[in-house]
């Protein structure tokens, strides 16, 4: 299978190129075109071919992907994510996997297993409503982000402190620890919530802008006019 991202590094689309029988996966909504070649079928991630994956989210969500498959003959598929950013490729291999965002997951091929039963997604760890999946088997795997991604090689030994709306992810190889940043004072007067110290060896991958803060930004826009047009 081939892929091309285009249109980097803002408005980035995966571009999937299949040869008859086979299949990509990736996150239900995110195809925006496809060859009539193409078959496609919409499931919950529990099985693959590695077996059970395990992936009922905390709170009843479950984690939907669509299936493509060349079925008729070679085909291309087309896959954006919603925010307004980049899309990396990881080559997930045995031994080399990645701990991850799930609004980061965009698409993968089927030898990935994706799984959330392991302690950093279980116990909530990372907070702030994010949930993490873990990543291997072997294969490449594709990651999407808001604004530009910023990647750090860190040494064995060597911490970096990333704020959790900016993490997309690290390598399994890493070892991390989720903590406040600052006591309960400092959190609120920095504007800052829950950072992981993250140390190597590994990378880690950073987005260069927050969600969360776009959205207030917006609401300071929007919301006067909303305001205004309610007392009327």
């Amino acid at each position: 299978m081939k892929f091309d991202v285009k249109y980097k590094p803002s408005y980035a689309m995966l571009v999937a190129k299949l040869d008859q029988g086979e299949t990509i996966t990736a996150e239900s909504g995110a195809m925006t075109y496809m060859d009539p070649t193409i078959e496609i079928r919409t499931r919950k991630r529990e099985k693959s071919l590695l077996g059970s994956l395990g992936l009922k989210l905390i709170g009843g969500q479950s984690f939907w992907v669509n299936d493509y498959t060349a079925t008729k003959g070679p085909g291309e598929a087309a896959f954006v994510a919603a925010p307004v950013g980049d899309i990396e490729q990881l080559n997930v291999a045995p031994g080399k996997g990645y701990i991850i965002q799930k609004s980061a997951y965009i698409a993968s091929t089927a030898d990935i297993d994706l799984d959330v039963k392991w302690e950093g997604f279980t116990k909530g760890l990372f907070g702030q409503g994010l949930f993490m999946l873990k990543a291997t088997g072997n294969g490449p795997l594709f990651i999407n982000t808001f604004g530009a991604i910023d990647v750090h090689t860190l040494q064995a030994g060597q911490t970096l402190i990333v704020d959790n709306f900016h993490l997309v992810g690290f390598s399994d190889t890493c070892n991390y620890r989720v903590t406040r940043l600052g006591g309960l004072k400092e959190t609120m007067l920095s504007g800052e919530g829950l950072v992981t110290q993250i140390t190597g060896p590994g990378e880690v991958y950073i987005q260069t802008k927050n969600l969360q803060e776009f959205a207030e930004w917006l609401w300071t826009l929007l919301g006067p006019k909303v305001a205004s047009t309610r007392s009327r």
